[in-house]
């Protein structure tokens, strides 16, 4: 039997709301932070990418893809989310439309976040890959067009329920995003094994000691530049698993999921959401530039300067 995408939240029967209401309470709270937080972290990040002059146009361009898809997901998805739990909890049923907004929401602002870190990975992969190479082959125009194809097809994608089953749909979804995280994990491999070759280049060189320092610090950056968007990628893997899980499960279950389940399938898109809030983080953690950006901005707000002032 066909799933229809308006069976998306699973509005909850009489004999299961005692049992889900907590679950839902504890799900509108940490979305209702979460989104707040994802809004204004974002939102300071994008600014700061611009502000941050010593990246270049095609990082500049990729972080701030990123960005405002996270931004978008703090924005619109989580309290059009969090909206649809309190009407559970009012024992309010919502119409079809609202679950295909919800759903559209969901799929736009998550893919393009998504497809936008493995478009990074693959860059700084290929920025240690090609080294000297880099900047003819892979130019602004270029990375912009990337973008354009990124948040076309997550526009494009959540669509597609319109003409076939929510469950083939899903299917899509999860092989697209598989063989994402798998040509992301090669990519990374790749990055390992050429900085162990460069090292190895670089330690060899018989040439001048000026010359020699100033190949080991641009590639060192190239390392740290790469090492930053590991992280990231690594806690959009973390974040992911049990929304992946979650899927899978309901997929094998042609019954009437347990209750269990739909307790682990709600928590794990408040999971999912939570990297649109990690990302941030991880940008000031990881990335020293945009961290100095960053504290520059903060340091110029006025309750910063008053406190300083005590």
């Amino acid at each position: 039997m066909k799933k229809s995408s308006c069976e998306l939240g699973s509005f909850p029967k009489d004999s299961e709301f005692a049992d889900l209401r907590s679950t839902y309470i504890a799900n509108c709270v940490f979305n209702g932070f979460l989104s707040y937080t994802a809004i204004v972290l974002n939102i300071v990040t994008i600014y700061a990418i611009r502000k941050t002059s010593s990246l270049t146009k095609t990082v500049k361009t990729l972080l701030l893809s990123l960005a405002v898809s996270d931004h978008g997901v703090g924005l619109l998805g989580q309290p059009f989310y969090t909206s649809l739990l309190v009407k559970w909890l009012q024992k309010t049923s919502t119409g079809c439309n609202t679950y295909l907004a919800l759903g559209f929401l969901f799929s736009v602002f998550l893919l393009a976040s998504f497809l936008s870190v493995m478009a990074i990975s693959v860059d700084r992969f290929l920025a240690i890959h090609l080294h000297l190479r880099y900047q003819e082959l892979v130019t602004h125009k270029r990375v912009v067009a990337v973008v354009i194809s990124i948040w076309l097809l997550s526009v494009f994608l959540p669509l597609t329920p319109s003409w076939t089953s929510l469950d083939n749909y899903t299917l899509i979804n999860v092989f697209l995003e598989v063989i994402g995280f798998f040509l992301t994990a090669v990519a990374y491999i790749r990055i390992y094994v050429a900085v162990q070759r460069h090292k190895n280049q670089i330690q060899a060189l018989q040439v001048l000691e000026a010359a020699e320092n100033g190949e080991m610090a641009n590639f060192a950056r190239l390392i740290k530049s790469a090492a930053g968007i590991f992280y990231v990628y690594l806690v959009l893997l973390i974040c992911y698993l049990p929304f992946f899980v979650s899927i899978t499960a309901s997929l094998a279950i042609r019954n009437e999921p347990s209750i269990s389940l739909k307790r682990f399938s709600l928590f794990s898109w408040t999971v999912l959401f939570l990297n649109s809030t990690l990302n941030p983080v991880i940008y000031c953690w990881k990335m020293r530039h945009i961290r100095r950006t960053v504290m520059d901005i903060l340091r110029n707000l006025p309750w910063f300067r008053n406190r300083g002032t005590i």
